[in-house]
């Protein structure tokens, strides 16, 4: 039997553009969402075809901007599977005051959007100053804040983690490494780097599956050594679907089949404990069996690091 499931990278689009009109970060809209959208009662049934017990919303940057009015309403309508990451311009004087209106809406993490298939602005840093009252915001806040950028921007990154220690970071698509060059993998020498920094989660999606096997690399070899770095407890699985091609199951297959060479207990920390610990509504307690068919979530105290298994030997002493 396969085990429970949490998708933290998932991307909804409506068929109401009236009612949710595309305002996409640049004014370009991603090609994915134009060719293959999924409202959130589609991705309600791609997660049951799946076996996926819930998932995080990850506003589509891409398509909306900055206006997070659909991920809301998807919350709103299925707090029993969802939970949404938003997106703010963190630069503008009034970011807190935005951040705290979405988090208002029971969104859970806030989505730092620097590089991807379309940008608002090729010059923005991550590191930029007048970011740092938001950064501040959501440090009080308590939740977690994904990052889009690539291996580029890596030490922008740096300072942001050595700056705000409090604020859990987590970085999408792991700033997609380069890794054909295979074992040791000293071309992602600068993610590795970053295993010192405690509060630096990694988000490994189909982008970091498909990409293992390149050149020289192996699923085996990379995500072996990932784990050994990092730890399970730093890393969560997330399809980034349908933004990725493939169906939800599809997809999720494909990430199981590249981390078959992990013990059943990082499987576990990476397909749904480390997203219970970073977004613990998704482990709260299912409301009149809603999940149908999966398993019941654990509680945020089972979701804990547990003494002496392996996650938190490597989480103590895995540099």
């Amino acid at each position: 039997m396969q085990g429970r499931v949490i998708d933290i990278h998932a991307h909804v689009v409506a068929a109401d553009t009236t009612r949710y009109p595309f305002t996409p970060l640049g004014g370009h809209q991603s090609d994915w969402s134009r060719e293959r959208p999924v409202s959130f009662e589609r991705m309600i049934a791609d997660m049951d075809e799946a076996g996926i017990a819930r998932a995080a919303l990850v506003q589509a940057s891409t398509c909306y901007g900055y206006d997070n009015s659909y991920v809301a309403d998807a919350v709103a309508a299925h707090p029993e599977r969802f939970t949404g990451v938003f997106t703010v311009d963190v630069t503008q004087p009034d970011a807190p005051n935005r951040i705290r209106h979405w988090m208002r809406k029971r969104l859970k993490g806030l989505r730092v959007f620097i590089a991807g298939e379309t940008a608002a602005a090729k010059d923005v840093r991550l590191d930029e100053p007048r970011s740092f009252p938001a950064w501040e915001c959501v440090g009080e806040a308590g939740i977690p804040v994904c990052v889009q950028l690539r291996a580029a921007g890596l030490p922008q990154l740096v300072t942001v983690l050595e700056r705000f220690p409090r604020v859990r970071i987590v970085l999408d698509h792991m700033a997609r490494p380069a890794v054909d060059d295979g074992p040791p993998y000293g071309a992602a020498s600068s993610l590795f780097a970053l295993r010192l920094y405690p509060n630096l989660y990694l988000k490994l999606t189909t982008h970091n599956v498909r990409e293992s096997r390149q050149g020289r690399a192996t699923p085996e070899s990379f995500f072996g050594r990932l784990v050994e770095k990092f730890g399970a407890s730093r890393i969560a699985w997330g399809s980034n679907y349908p933004a990725s091609d493939g169906t939800l199951a599809g997809v999720l297959a494909e990430a199981r089949g590249a981390l078959t060479s992990l013990s059943s207990e990082d499987r576990d920390w990476i397909f749904f404990r480390t997203g219970e610990s970073l977004y613990p509504v998704l482990a709260e307690k299912t409301v009149g069996g809603a999940n149908r068919g999966h398993d019941r979530p654990v509680s945020r105290r089972a979701a804990r690091v547990p003494r002496g298994t392996t996650a938190s030997r490597r989480r103590s002493g895995g540099g």
